[in-house]
């Protein structure tokens, strides 16, 4: 009885060290058109978010899976549970904190203005001109389209034409179906470096910070997640991925 008691709790013990060694899995929701963020490069999705979501999972304990998916339904995968947490150049805003907890900041934004070589849009005031009529390209459900709702719609000052993905957006604008389009500042300069005729104005329209999203009721992860980004960003790992994708000038 004693050998057969003994044999159980090895067998037990030998599960646990087992299973320990298979770390439980988090899956980060994404839109992986947006570099240098996050972006597909052969079959792989990489990227700042990409690489600091992979750290901080592993901080934790956690391997990591990305799921692709429009930029509109991120918020609706964790929501859903579909995804555990979303990391995709995010910003913090009043509506989106309504709907699901948000991390510490890990990276400042900008939302810049792409026109075309020779655009009457010199500087984004020229946006809030009082007989400005311009049709602006965003990304759907991005702050550039809430900004330009806000700012510019809103207030009669222009046409807003949301776009599934920030490339259809600066697709529409090569083919001269939007005057201008409105995005992230380091997507916006990957942009135009690969459409010949296009800039991104000197001008900045919109400073904004970027962080993780969890649902609500998740505090746990939350905490622990939070605890994780806060070390990494304490020894300097967060600030070397952002350095790798965008090199001080």
């Amino acid at each position: 009885m004693m050998k057969k008691l003994l044999a159980m709790i090895l067998t037990f013990s030998l599960c646990l060290s087992v299973g320990a060694a298979f770390a439980d899995t988090l899956t980060m929701a994404t839109n992986a058109s947006f570099p240098p963020y996050e972006y597909i490069e052969g079959d792989t999705i990489v990227g700042i978010d990409a690489e600091i979501a992979a750290a901080i999972c592993a901080k934790m304990g956690y391997e990591l899976e990305i799921a692709d998916m429009e930029f509109d339904s991120i918020i609706a995968a964790i929501q859903s549970g579909k995804a555990d947490f979303g990391m995709a150049g995010m910003t913090v805003t009043e509506d989106r904190e309504q709907l699901v907890n948000f991390s510490i900041s890990y990276a400042t934004g900008i939302q810049a203005v792409i026109v075309t070589e020779g655009s009457p849009i010199t500087q984004a005031d020229d946006l809030f001109a009082e007989d400005a009529n311009f049709t602006i390209g965003v990304q759907l459900s991005t702050t550039g389209d809430l900004y330009a709702t806000w700012d510019i719609e809103d207030e009669g000052l222009g046409t807003i034409s949301r776009f599934p993905n920030g490339n259809d957006a600066v697709m529409a604008l090569v083919g001269g179906k939007v005057d201008c389009v409105i995005i992230d500042n380091e997507p916006a300069k990957a942009y135009v470096a690969a459409n010949q005729g296009l800039a991104v104005l000197d001008t900045e329209y919109a400073v904004e910070d970027y962080a993780a999203c969890i649902a609500k009721g998740n505090e746990a992860l939350l905490t622990q997640f939070d605890a994780a980004l806060e070390a990494l960003i304490a020894d300097g790992t967060v600030q070397a991925i952002i350095d790798k994708y965008i090199p001080a000038q």
